[in-house]
């Protein structure tokens, strides 16, 4: 039987804002500013924020694939921002460094589902 792996207070406080962003994140897809940048939008914007919730629930139990799964919701984020001319440089610093720490703690990350 394997032990936990300890989770550390970095992960947790990145996890934890993540969560909130989630939180705040989820209500703006059925808003109507994002309905008029098209029909397809909210559709992608819901599953991005999904992708996001989900990859920090599996960074919070410590395994890697909640880090994959955050890179590619990443790159599917960005991409679509750029396509809609809609960067935000705050929003890809906060995600770099969230990445960046994620990547730090990867080898000590579980493999298994």
């Amino acid at each position: 039987m394997q032990s936990a792996l300890k989770r550390p207070r970095l992960i947790s406080i990145i996890c934890i804002l993540g969560f909130i962003w989630i939180v705040f994140s989820f209500p703006s897809v059925f808003s109507p500013s994002i309905k008029k940048m098209g029909d397809w939008y909210p559709a992608l914007f819901g599953l991005i924020v999904a992708s996001s919730f989900i990859s920090y629930i599996g960074v919070w139990h410590m395994k890697r694939w909640g880090v994959q799964l955050f890179i590619i919701t990443f790159f599917m984020k960005e991409t679509l921002l750029i396509l809609l001319e809609d960067l935000s440089y705050v929003g890809i610093a906060f995600s770099l460094f969230f990445l960046i720490s994620m990547l730090f703690f990867y080898r000590r990350m579980d493999l298994n589902l």
